[in-house]
């Protein structure tokens, strides 16, 4: 029986919670029995409560600094996360930090329940994941890469080293798995809408695409997602004959399931460590869907295992890698490359002969987790936004249409070649991924207190403390127009092509974030953007402009701006789906009804 996340929490907390408090008395105590000195008790509890962030005051001061301008709360911060949850939940994503920073400026400082949190909009050198995030994240990525330690632990190292190779670019040319899926994909969108029904093109379409092509690509595995048949509306006279496919396919549960905890751990990492408290105090809700994808994929990687051959290329500690070859699954490369048992022997000196299989049998589980959820997701994400601001922008997919019909014709699908002749189209997923960057929050932790230059010349700068949270918004910094310009909010490809270009972008490339920079950047880029080309070039949709919901009023402007509802897990989505329909004609037309509506 596992023991209850919020008795841990408790346990974890209370050294450093109580070390001010209990110094502040006991220096109370030695005033009034050597030197008279009486503290009233009243007080004495004051000095007590403000003794932890007193003492990050005076460490700021010895260094000619100061904190962050702290948000206004009250109860420890309690107002504070009921605010932050019900953002995280109702809001446009970034739309409260953005709020925030507009009050208080593009550094603040959340105390909640006595924790530090540090929130950056353009800054975020010199951080690493800790173990508090790591702890948050290890449900649905375990010991994989995006929860490893930083750049300077070995495992990370490691995981770099296993993966790099798979991701190469000349990995990301064979479409062979994709053009097949996307065949598939285009026939049974099609024959939905010429039965007069709406698809989802976010969750019925795009996401079982990349489902189906990912889990072969990846696994090897042939989910089949597509090919029982689209899911009709729940109240369609047709919804019986395949809506049952979407609760008992297997792979459409894993990948339920996978969502599930990611909601659930993006909700964690809002509030940080004090999510036991939050309702969960008994009970890691976490644990059955993560309990649920384990399960799914632990026989996969039995059958991969069984079919390996003996003669496997060894992979070192100093980075080598082995060439990886024509026709491989991830899961192939990982048993050809981690010898036997697996990477912990090599870190620990541990002889070969060794046997560590739950260990071998876990990393590989977590690498293919990791890779699987940033495989799909992503590009789910990118592909769903595209469309939805190509339908709002007919002049753009004029151009594009343009550009694919020049460079690949209407009789073959693209190749990665033809994309390197596609500036246009790449300018398409680069705007769209400004816009709505498909993880629009990134947090570390501080390793040692650091100081932060003022937004102001001049002013003292801002003192952070080690172990503190630091949150940067990937949304907010590609909305700024102190960043992008005037027009920072328009959606507009050709600022990726003219002038813009260059007045803003090349002189400070890390205004564009949507797949992190440095040692940490994504190692599957090129893959998403050919994965994404390879839809968008494929012209199954021609979508004209459509009626859309009623505008939602706000002050940044960002929500008045929009026709579907945005929201965030760990990556962009669309709430409610985003819905074609076929219009009369013949043409296909883009909606947003209900589930339920036919």
């Amino acid at each position: 029986m596992a023991f209850p996340p919020g008795i841990l929490y408790i346990l974890k907390l209370l050294p450093g919670f109580l070390q001010p408090p209990l110094a502040t008395w006991a220096l109370a105590w030695l005033l009034q029995r050597y030197m008279a000195i009486h503290i009233s008790p009243s007080f004495l509890a004051v000095l007590c409560v403000l003794s932890v962030p007193l003492v990050f005051t005076a460490k700021a001061a010895a260094q000619g600094a100061v904190l962050p301008p702290v948000v206004a709360s009250s109860a420890g911060g309690i107002t504070l996360v009921r605010r932050v949850l019900k953002s995280a939940t109702e809001d446009f994503p970034g739309e409260l930090q953005a709020l925030f920073n507009k009050e208080y400026g593009r550094t603040l400082h959340f105390r909640i329940l006595f924790e530090d949190k540090i929130i950056l909009s353009t800054q975020f050198d010199n951080f690493e994941k800790g173990e508090d995030i790591q702890g948050i994240l290890r449900p649905i990525a375990g010991l994989g890469i995006l929860a490893a330690e930083g750049e300077s632990r070995e495992l990370w190292k490691f995981h770099r080293t296993l993966l790099r190779p798979f991701f190469k670019r000349e990995r990301s040319n064979d479409f062979g798995i994709m053009d097949r899926h996307a065949l598939v994909a285009v026939e049974q969108l099609e024959a939905r809408l010429a039965e007069g029904h709406p698809v989802d093109f976010q969750v019925d379409l795009v996401w079982r695409f990349l489902m189906d092509s990912s889990a072969e690509f990846l696994f090897g595995y042939e989910a089949n997602t597509l090919t029982v048949g689209l899911p009709f509306p729940s109240n369609s006279s047709s919804s019986s004959s395949v809506s049952p496919q979407k609760t008992t396919s297997p792979f459409v549960q894993f990948a339920q399931a996978q969502a599930l905890a990611q909601r659930i751990v993006f909700l964690r990492g809002v509030v940080g460590n004090v999510w036991p408290l939050l309702g969960k105090f008994w009970v890691d809700t976490v644990r059955a869907p993560a309990r649920f994808v384990q399960e799914f994929l632990d026989p996969i990687l039995a059958t991969a295992a069984a079919k390996r051959g003996k003669q496997l290329d060894r992979v070192d500690a100093n980075g080598s890698e082995r060439e990886v070859q024509e026709g491989e699954t991830l899961v192939d490369h990982l048993l050809n490359t981690i010898d036997g048992v697996c990477i912990f022997l090599v870190l620990l000196g541990k002889d070969s002969d060794d046997e560590v299989p739950a260990a071998d049998k876990a990393l590989l589980r977590d690498s293919i987790l990791n890779v699987s959820v940033a495989a799909r997701d992503p590009t789910s994400s990118l592909l769903t936004f595209a469309l939805y601001m190509l339908i709002q922008h007919p002049d753009v997919m004029v151009k594009l249409r343009q550009e694919i019909e020049e460079v690949v014709g209407p009789t073959r699908a693209p190749a990665a070649d033809d994309f390197k002749r596609m500036s246009f189209l790449r300018a398409v997923l680069n705007e769209t991924l400004r816009l709505y960057p498909p993880a629009p929050f990134n947090v570390r932790t501080t390793i040692n207190p650091i100081t932060l230059p003022a937004p102001t010349p001049g002013d003292k700068p801002f003192y952070i403390p080690a172990k503190s949270w630091v949150t940067w918004s990937t949304m907010f910094m590609h909305r700024s127009t102190d960043l992008w310009g005037p027009d920072a909010l328009e959606w507009d490809p050709e600022r990726f092509i003219d002038e813009r270009l260059h007045k803003y972008l090349t002189p400070n490339p890390f205004i564009f974030l949507p797949f992190n920079a440095g040692p940490r950047g994504c190692l599957g880029q090129e893959f998403a953007y050919h994965q994404a080309s390879f839809c968008l070039a494929q012209e199954a949709l021609k979508p004209l402009p459509a009626s859309w919901t009623d505008k939602q009023k706000d002050e940044l402007g960002w929500k008045s701006r929009e026709k579907v509802v945005v929201r965030n897990h760990l990556t962009l989505y669309v709430e409610g789906g985003l819905w074609i329909r076929m219009r009369e004609g013949g043409d296909p037309s883009v909606h947003l009804p209900n589930r339920e509506s036919a």
